[in-house]
């Protein structure tokens, strides 16, 4: 398996991994040397099947000193160099060492890892890691072109509303993910990145995606090829609340658990934004400002690195009083708790589906990427979430952060849909459910 080095692809790869070890399969789990350390020191846990995953690690290209999440200089260097380093890890395991490799499951996002395995006689599969509209747009690259959505470089035209197909949702522009990432010069790499990687897709028949027939029935009309294997949720034990969610790259504070389990019936608001988001002083302000407003007790993610790097501080009204501050939170557990009322989301997929899959409200604040597309599936076709608005300088008020939790909060109706959404999901990942079905075919092929 051949992962793209951030936690939102790591994860529901690790987690296919994880079912497929459940099927009586042997997996080596390929990483970027520097997610690779990470996902060790963070995720070694007491953890079931690991006998079965051997953890391994190839170059990115970048020195340690380089910015990793400077997209654009990782994408150029992962490209340059490791289908060469990967090519060479393969021919070691499966030509000089032990190990026969019967098929290489690689992100969609490092799809040429495919292209390698066929020339060394090896078949191939794709897990797409995002919604199967996403997928749906990148493979209609042309057609977007063609009608004078984007220009040639990804970038998009127009700003009226647009539909792949009849059948299709109508899209705004803003859902077009590779044009919302930080700036034009980092949108072009990573759109041009993708256009030569998406010619991966016909060297297999094997499209798996962490979505569900019920969540994007239109899509996968559109693309029946698209296989539904979701949801992809991070398994764990709930009498062993030490043990840390395989496949994290940020380690798990582990005391929100009993922190929550100290707090009443649906009364707290749990609040994460994802690996990549950041914010500025004033909005970070806000934030704190906003959640001691509300006069709730709060779970809110403040990653280590973020005040690292941009040197956030709280103001000095903070109390915090009602809340508790982790690093990283394992995110499932704590979705799955019954003291959780809302969940204040950056929406991306990952979140989308946890969120969703144990029947919390959503309150949508979207940074960049497909979360856009995500925000609006959640508000607008689910009904399980609010929108935050901003002001006229761009930055949501620590009054708009009140108005909309005390909505959320006082929304049954809301809270119902939700737990309707979550009993529709589930059942699709239960024994004869549809995408336990699906994963069963692919084993089934795997084995043959």
């Amino acid at each position: 398996m051949l992962a793209c080095p951030s936690s939102g692809h790591v994860n529901p790869l690790m987690n296919v991994a994880l079912k497929l070890v459940e099927h009586g399969c042997n997996i080596i789990f390929v990483n970027t040397e520097i997610a690779h350390k990470r996902l060790l020191e963070s995720s070694m846990g007491d953890q079931g099947g690991l006998s079965h995953i051997k953890f391994v690690s190839i170059p990115d290209g970048l020195s340690p000193e380089n910015d990793r999440t400077d997209l654009a200089e990782l994408t150029l260097s992962m490209v340059n160099n490791m289908p060469a380093m990967f090519q060479k890890l393969i021919e070691d395991i499966h030509l000089k060492g032990e190990h026969r490799i019967i098929c290489v499951v690689a992100d969609v996002a490092m799809g040429w890892g495919i292209q390698i395995a066929r020339n060394l006689g090896i078949k191939g599969a794709l897990l797409w890691t995002a919604s199967a509209a996403m997928f749906a747009l990148a493979n209609n690259i042309q057609m977007l072109i063609d009608n004078g959505i984007i220009d040639s470089d990804g970038k998009p035209i127009t700003e009226k509303t647009f539909q792949l197909a009849p059948t299709m949702p109508v899209m705004d522009t803003k859902a077009i993910w590779w044009s919302n990432i930080y700036d034009s010069e980092t949108e072009k790499i990573i759109f041009n990145y993708f256009v030569q990687v998406l010619k991966n897709l016909e060297l297999t028949d094997w499209w798996l995606c962490n979505t569900t027939y019920e969540l994007e029935p239109a899509v996968l009309s559109f693309i029946p090829k698209i296989l539904p294997i979701g949801p992809l949720l991070s398994s764990f034990d709930n009498t062993n609340s030490a043990a840390r969610s395989l496949g994290q790259l940020y380690e798990e504070d582990l005391s929100c658990i009993s922190w929550l389990d100290q707090q009443p019936h649906c009364s707290v608001l749990y609040v994460a934004f994802g690996s990549f988001a950041l914010f500025d002083q004033n909005q970070f302000t806000e934030i704190a400002l906003g959640l001691e407003l509300t006069n709730r007790p709060f779970l809110w993610v403040v990653r280590q690195d973020y005040n690292r790097s941009n040197k956030m501080v709280y103001p000095d009204e903070f109390q915090g009083s009602h809340g508790k501050i982790v690093g990283w939170a394992p995110q499932q557990k704590v979705l799955s708790h019954p003291a959780i009322a809302g969940f204040v989301s950056h929406c991306g997929w990952n979140s989308t589906m946890e969120g969703l899959s144990n029947g919390v409200p959503f309150l949508c604040w979207p940074y960049f990427n497909d979360q856009f597309y995500d925000k609006s599936l959640i508000c607008d076709e689910l009904t399980v979430g609010l929108g935050f608005d901003s002001n006229e300088n761009g930055i949501v008020s620590r009054e708009e952060i009140k108005t909309k939790v005390d909505l959320l909060f006082n929304d049954e109706n809301m809270r119902s849909r939700s737990l309707k959404v979550k009993e529709k999901l589930m059942s699709n990942i239960a024994k004869g459910g549809q995408s336990s079905e699906n994963l069963e075919r692919f084993v089934d092929w795997l084995k043959e």
